[in-house]
């Protein structure tokens, strides 16, 4: 980030916080990416995504899996079956965070070599 001198500093400080503080908002929490690194990898069926996330339960799955539909990060979709058949993919909104999930992932490898040596 560009850090700036002067009187403009606590403005141009916050010009770079916000759109941070908005992306977070969409990504927070322990869950987000690893949901949508299941769904990219082709789990589309709610038990596929539960099953491929170790220790999630299900009523957070199920919150999550609202609140990345509401931020147009994945579409659910109805297959009036018999039972009916629900799907959840990654929009073409949520592969722009590909490069943003490969370099947290690049840089929690490195951050366990730091503290565990693996």
């Amino acid at each position: 980030m560009i850090l700036t001198e002067g009187k403009t500093k606590h403005i141009d400080c916050l010009k770079q916080m916000l759109p941070i503080r908005d992306a977070l908002d969409v990504i927070s929490g322990k869950w987000k990416i690893l949901i949508l690194t299941s769904i990219m990898q082709g789990n589309k069926r709610f038990k596929e995504i539960e099953t491929s996330i170790p220790k999630i339960n299900p009523k957070v799955l199920s919150k999550e899996l609202k609140d990345m539909e509401e931020h147009q990060l994945i579409k659910r979709i109805v297959y009036d079956d018999h039972p009916v058949l629900i799907e959840y993919t990654a929009t073409e909104y949520s592969h722009s965070l590909k490069k943003v999930m490969m370099e947290l992932h690049a840089w929690g490898v490195n951050h366990r070599k730091k503290l565990f040596g693996k």
